[in-house]
């Protein structure tokens, strides 16, 4: 799978055009397997292939049970400088009922562990809305990160997907499924605890205390083009999307026998970037502008979008400064219903 990386890492060298790599994101699958040596490969392929004299950012994304003391210093010797921990929950049963391989205890040693070795931004993951999760507890888990002080978090509603052990369990009613009234009062719980410990939500599903958004993200939600690397991963040049085969082995194939990436990819319309635009930007405190989507894409696109907000106006689900427009707390309880609302045809 290395071998594959690093292969597809030459292929893809011209894909950004030359452009400044500001940020890199080991994340999907399990990058804490990867030693400091196989990450500081990778690494210096990068470096040596790509412009990267401006990198910010280099998280890597872990497992609380893959971080004892010893793999974090020997982290530390690689340029990863942001650690992504998938804590999930600070409660046992929570961790049980979602299949997770660490338990509460090793969940609260990750993150002290990582600062002690002397990682200090830090983002770690929660969900709320888990059947069994009452409200006290899901508050004890946001004054949690308060309490060992972690500059930026992410709290998702859970969700089930199909063909996973979880949707296996409810289907045949071993495990009780998701409450969506439950998870809407958790999430005013969220906001309400995250201004009183006095952390931002820059994106929906976001907090950072201020100064200390998460670069790759950000950059993500505002549009600037990425490359992907890796099976499944996607790649945006700012026209067009591609997408890479997701089975291991046939990924590893193509690279390593016949020389290829094996990639589908589609061109984006004008309609397409507009919508992608309104489904991103409307997710963050910066909103959607429309003098941008005016100068960007055309004027009957910014008018169309507008009049189809003035109900959200009205409903005080959307709040208009200037020319952008930006979700109140209400609003963001039915952020994608309300962007699929403003789409353009």
């Amino acid at each position: 799978m290395l071998q594959a990386i690093i292969k597809e890492l030459e292929i893809q060298k011209q894909y950004l055009h030359g452009a400044e790599i500001q940020t890199i994101y080991f994340g999907g699958g399990t990058p804490s397997l990867l030693s400091a040596d196989e990450i500081n490969k990778i690494f210096d392929f990068i470096s040596g292939n790509y412009t990267i004299s401006n990198l910010q950012e280099f998280t890597l994304e872990a497992n609380p049970d893959d971080l004892d003391i010893k793999y974090l210093k020997t982290l530390k010797s690689t340029p990863v400088n942001r650690l992504s921990i998938g804590i999930q929950s600070f409660k046992e049963s929570d961790l049980q009922y979602m299949h997770r391989a660490h338990n509460a205890q090793e969940a609260d040693y990750a993150i002290k562990a990582a600062q002690d070795s002397g990682f200090t931004n830090l983002t770690i993951d929660l969900i709320y809305g888990t059947p069994g999760l009452e409200d006290a507890d899901w508050k004890k888990n946001l004054s949690k990160i308060q309490e060992l002080q972690i500059p930026h978090f992410s709290a998702y509603a859970l969700t089930v997907e199909e063909g996973t052990a979880l949707h296996h369990s409810i289907k045949k009613k071993a495990s009780k499924p998701v409450d969506a009234e439950q998870q809407a009062a958790q999430f005013e719980i969220l906001t309400d605890a995250a201004t009183i410990m006095d952390y931002e939500q820059y994106e929906i599903s976001n907090f950072a205390k201020p100064g200390m958004y998460a670069i790759h993200n950000t950059n993500y939600w505002k549009g600037v083009p990425y490359i992907g690397i890796g099976p499944s991963a996607h790649s945006f040049d700012g026209k067009n999307r591609r997408w890479n085969i997701a089975n291991n082995a046939l990924y590893i194939k193509a690279l390593l026998t016949d020389n290829i990436l094996n990639f589908e990819e589609e061109q984006l319309s004008t309609t397409q970037h507009v919508n992608e635009y309104i489904m991103t930007s409307l997710r963050t405190m910066w909103g959607c502008d429309l003098n941008k989507i005016n100068n960007t894409w055309g004027a009957d696109f910014a008018k169309n979008i507008k009049e189809n907000s003035n109900k959200y106006i009205h409903q005080n689900k959307i709040k208009m400064e200037g020319d952008i427009l930006i979700l109140t707390n209400p609003g963001k309880l039915f952020a994608d219903n309300i962007a699929c609302e403003l789409f353009v045809e």
